[in-house]
């Protein structure tokens, strides 16, 4: 008889959580050590080389983070998981461990700007060839493939547009060329969207957002096949160092515990401010892949539990306009993050997206008057009224 698989908000509580066996806590502890003692001489060189498991040394791993990389894994229903310091320290650990000199990665539009920045200096310095597609349009991606492409590189939704990409379908092109699909979970988290399930090779998180939930830690983390985690835990998360500290994985492993109600709530919320922002004259266009009018609704439909938190909206006008509305606020707070308990409102063109050169903003869809709201787990009424006065 087949086992029954747990409920998400279940794994989220109990995968990977055992009761500590020397004084019975409930809640595994903050390991707060940066190395761990041997039994022996030989003991020590068992588990260095892999024979024998065990801790060495937090950087390669440490009891904290080894719980939030067994629940992550099983929400992701991956093999494994890899946590790193940030979400930048996460997808640069795959980019490096995955990519040589040479290659070719081919991304979609609308990147983070961050991570653009990663790719210009992976060209610049290292001779990687990456450019960018309208993953909307399946043939676009075929088209833009190349010999020498090894990665594929998706956002899912678009930061900030929201536009999506048909997971299954890109992931077959991936196989046929034979490359790796990465995709960046961090907008849905695995609540609203898993896409191992949907044929990617691996899924990474800035788990600074949903993940976390409270604004008060940053992290990433990758997931993945075993045998690719356990070769970049030796290689990039290593030698380059990017790895999550215990404080902040305890504070992880107690958000998970809230994450899909926070993102029932999250979702609840962001549909209703999405369609007071459509019904507003001021509001010229609404990104919200729960709308009806959104380009993408029916595939949204088809891949996502729910439509996520984040609402993007354009005005007539440029920086000007945008700073008219969003000084005016007295709740939501301007801030470049997402995912919190608060509401947080930014402006792309100046903030997250400044580092990409205005005619890639433009082709990205990213206008001066594009204003992305991560929308909190506040009343609705009283998030809606704060817009209308910055909108008045």
């Amino acid at each position: 008889m087949k086992k029954k698989q747990k409920g998400f908000s279940t794994l989220a509580i109990h995968a990977g959580q055992i009761v500590e066996p020397q004084t019975g806590s409930l809640t595994t502890p903050i390991y707060q050590t940066s190395t761990f003692v041997f039994d022996s001489l030989e003991d020590g060189a068992q588990k260095f080389a892999g024979e024998k498991p065990g801790y060495i040394y937090s950087r390669l791993g440490n009891p904290t983070v080894a719980l939030f990389e067994q629940k992550m894994a099983a929400l992701e229903n991956g093999e494994a998981a890899l946590a790193f310091s940030s979400g930048m320290g996460a997808i640069s650990a795959l980019m490096i461990g995955l990519i040589k000199s040479g290659e070719h990665i081919l991304c979609s539009r609308g990147l983070y700007g961050c991570a653009y920045g990663l790719l210009v200096m992976l060209k610049e310095r290292f001779g990687v060839e990456f450019s960018l597609v309208d993953m909307r349009d399946e043939q676009q991606v075929a088209n833009a493939i190349q010999p020498n492409t090894r990665l594929i590189y998706i956002e899912t939704p678009i930061n900030p547009t929201l536009e999506m990409a048909d997971l299954r379908k890109i992931s077959k092109l991936a196989k046929q060329h034979n490359a790796k699909l990465i995709v960046d979970n961090t907008f849905m988290t695995p609540y609203l969207q898993r896409p191992l399930e949907m044929g990617a090779d691996f899924v990474v998180h800035s788990a600074t957002k949903y993940i976390g939930g409270h604004g008060d830690l940053i992290a990433g983390v990758a997931v993945g096949s075993k045998r690719e985690m356990d070769r970049l835990r030796q290689t990039t998360l290593k030698d380059v160092g990017s790895a999550l500290g215990p404080n902040e994985a305890f504070l992880l492993n107690r958000g998970l515990k809230t994450l899909s109600i926070r993102m029932d709530r999250h979702c609840a919320n962001a549909l209703e401010v999405a369609k007071f922002l459509e019904k507003h004259p001021r509001v010229k266009s609404v990104y919200y892949p729960g709308l009806a009018t959104f380009r993408q609704y029916e595939l949204g439909c088809r891949q996502l539990n729910d439509f996520g938190g984040l609402v993007s909206f354009e005005i007539e006008g440029g920086t000007t306009q945008v700073a008219e509305i969003i000084n005016q606020l007295k709740m939501i707070k301007i801030a470049v993050s997402l995912g919190d308990a608060d509401s947080l409102i930014q402006h792309p063109a100046t903030m997250t997206h400044a580092v990409v050169p205005p005619e890639v903003r433009a082709a990205m869809g990213i206008s001066d008057g594009l204003i992305r709201l991560s929308v909190g787990i506040e009343d609705v009424e009283d998030i809606i009224d704060d817009l209308n006065l910055g909108l008045k």
